[in-house]
């Protein structure tokens, strides 16, 4: 997920590494990525050739690396969010990031990754209905399956709209 987060916030244009962090930070809802994870990925990324590293000068005079996505690596990026089984279906956040880029996969692509994220949430809701029947839960256990009966309740109440939306897309590119 790290990887992903990382190309794509390179698909605005280069950033050098500290913009990087901060902003897959933000993304993550945490304060920045850590170093520990940033600089280890931008290598590998340089040695497949889906990132490129140049050095510019930083607004202090001090040197910084900075890095560009390249061509193979928005091709990889894309191949690998159109890449959506059962694994990255149960990801919140994975599916999120996907939602986020829809932008750059065609329509068909939408629609699989929205029935494959449907379809895992709808295994969920039987899961918990399940739990709601057969367990005597304590109030305060039963205040949190009913919240997350409602979170999966909405989310796929939202997974229908962008679903149509994804549809009528598909409508359209057929007319053009």
């Amino acid at each position: 997920m790290n990887d992903l987060l990382l190309l794509a916030a390179l698909l605005p244009g280069p950033q050098h590494g500290y913009a990087l962090k901060q902003q897959v930070g933000l993304l993550t809802g945490k304060a920045a990525m850590h170093n520990n994870l940033v600089y280890p990925l931008l290598r590998r990324f340089v040695k497949n050739g889906w990132v490129r590293r140049r050095q510019a000068e930083g607004e202090r005079g001090q040197t910084r690396e900075v890095y560009a996505l390249t061509a193979k690596g928005k091709e990889e990026l894309l191949r690998r969010l159109a890449t959506y089984g059962e694994e990255e279906a149960a990801s919140d956040n994975g599916f999120r990031l996907r939602v986020g880029l829809f932008d750059f996969l065609d329509p068909e692509t939408r629609q699989r990754i929205l029935a494959g994220r449907d379809q895992f949430l709808a295994a969920r809701e039987q899961r918990l209905a399940r739990i709601t029947a057969a367990v005597n839960a304590p109030p305060w256990g039963s205040e949190v399956v009913k919240f997350f009966r409602e979170q999966v309740r909405v989310e796929r109440e939202w997974i229908a709209s962008l679903a149509r939306k994804a549809k009528r897309e598909i409508r359209v590119a057929r007319n053009a």
